[in-house]
């Protein structure tokens, strides 16, 4: 199983930018894809962005424009820059991990990390 750590989440001003990193216990080219989801309580978890494993990524219409994903393969880590943020941007942001276990497909979450945005 793909473990992974997502770390960076914080009380920031709307305007202001975040880095959110996702350090996963194998080498990110092996996965099938990786992608960041956000959750506000009583809302269901949302896809915020993904990058696949050849590099092609896709954004929520939300953020488009204004976050990126990528990643660093000799760290094992992905990141999500965010900029300009704004107050509902604020939720849990989860890391998941897409790849093979084996012959079955499988998929891995991180713990989350906080990200407030005040106005």
């Amino acid at each position: 199983q793909v473990h992974l750590v997502e770390s960076g989440g914080s009380l920031v001003q709307a305007g202001g930018s975040l880095r959110l990193s996702c350090a996963a216990s194998i080498s990110i080219s092996s996965l099938n894809a990786v992608g960041w989801y956000r959750q506000v309580p009583g809302k269901q978890r949302e896809l915020v962005a993904t990058i696949t494993g050849g590099g092609t990524t896709d954004y929520a219409d939300s953020v488009k424009g204004r976050f990126t994903i990528s990643t660093d393969n000799a760290q094992n880590t992905v990141y999500l820059q965010m900029n300009s943020l704004k107050p509902e941007d604020t939720a849990v942001y989860y890391c998941s991990a897409q790849y093979m276990y084996g012959p079955t497909p499988a998929r891995s979450w991180g713990q989350g990390t906080q990200v407030t945005v005040s106005s």
